[in-house]
């Protein structure tokens, strides 16, 4: 019997010593781990590993099919960085520019109340989900119903609560079952520092409200009455934080809102761009008059949000955390 020693075997390794049928699939993703393995490190005259961040990466153009071979003598090298790769001219960087803005309209974030009410006709009725939870009793539920159908408005959860003395905790954790997520509480929260999470329309817009950032990796998201999945992922892939989302009492959230609202956001610039081409070009002027260290884009709902960092920071960490004041600059474009 072979000794096991502490490397894992590859795919390849496997069907060479025994005769192991593997599927190509497995194999390309060993050789793309290989591959990544090989390019993070360059060994230096002392067969010492460097990594490529530290020289490499700031000389190679982002842009795959750029052939130019060489970079003008006046462009420097520390900027502009968009998602993580530098651009070695104009032409490159708006290649870069549409690439991302392919991805993000091919991703097909339907637009805003629609996605939420198309969500919501999904799920089990708030009233079904307190009945069936024992919350609430038929007669109570029948009667809500009726004032809501009489009146033509309003929510069910506000008639149980107003005509039915249901208590607006039970509202909430009626919300917590119907959309499968946590109840969050406001512990920790700090405004001034949310206020710079993700631009102001967002908020008032969509009702996302960020909350806090626990162990440096994870912030947390609450809602009123709803889920918003597209809004926490676009705050993700910005901040580079993982966005656990969450709903929270209509008291707690109406304050806390207020209070983020009152504070400094991120300096931020609106746009209304003619089509996607003029969208493509506007982002690539902002970028090269910015010269960012680093940049980001995403779609969130009708806005297609950039963030830009000035300050001079390790390409990482720039855009894994919640900016400081004056750091960053917001950029929201809409195609009108």
């Amino acid at each position: 019997m072979p000794l096991l020693n502490d490397r894992s075997l590859s795919a390849r390794e496997l069907q060479r010593d025994h005769a192991v049928e593997i599927p190509l699939g497995v194999m390309k993703r060993d050789a793309y781990a290989a591959s990544r393995m090989a390019s993070r490190t360059v060994g230096n005259a002392r067969g010492v590993g460097i990594p490529v961040s530290a020289f490499s990466a700031r000389t190679e153009c982002g842009n795959p099919a750029c052939g130019r071979g060489w970079t003008p003598p006046w462009r420097s090298r520390r900027y502009p960085y968009f998602e993580d790769r530098w651009a070695c001219s104009e032409r490159c960087l708006l290649e870069m520019v549409k690439m991302a803005i392919a991805r993000e309209i091919d991703d097909g974030v339907l637009e805003g109340v629609e996605e939420v009410s198309g969500q919501h006709r999904h799920r089990i009725p708030l009233g079904l989900v307190l009945l069936g939870q024992g919350w609430i009793t038929h007669p109570q539920l029948r009667k809500a119903l009726e004032m809501q159908r009489l009146k033509g408005k309003g929510r069910i959860g506000d008639w149980l609560v107003s005509e039915c003395g249901l208590r607006s905790e039970w509202i909430t954790r009626g919300l917590s079952v119907q959309w499968n997520c946590p109840v969050l509480t406001t512990d920790g929260f700090s405004p001034e520092t949310m206020a710079r999470a993700l631009p102001k329309p967002f908020i008032e817009e969509y009702g996302i409200l960020p909350l806090r950032v626990a162990a440096r990796r994870i912030l947390y998201v609450g809602f009123q009455d709803h889920l918003d999945a597209s809004s926490a992922y676009a705050v993700e892939q910005i901040s580079g934080l993982r966005t656990e989302c969450g709903v929270i009492g209509e008291e707690r959230y109406c304050k806390a809102k207020d209070m983020v609202l009152g504070c400094r956001f991120i300096d931020m610039k609106r746009t209304i761009v003619a089509d996607r081409d003029a969208l493509a070009r506007s982002i690539e002027r902002v970028i090269e008059q910015g010269k960012p260290t680093a940049s980001r884009l995403v779609r969130l709902h009708r806005y297609y949000w950039l963030r830009l960092w000035q300050e001079e920071k390790d390409s990482v960490r720039s855009t894994r955390q919640i900016p400081d004041p004056g750091e960053a600059a917001d950029y929201l474009f809409t195609i009108g």
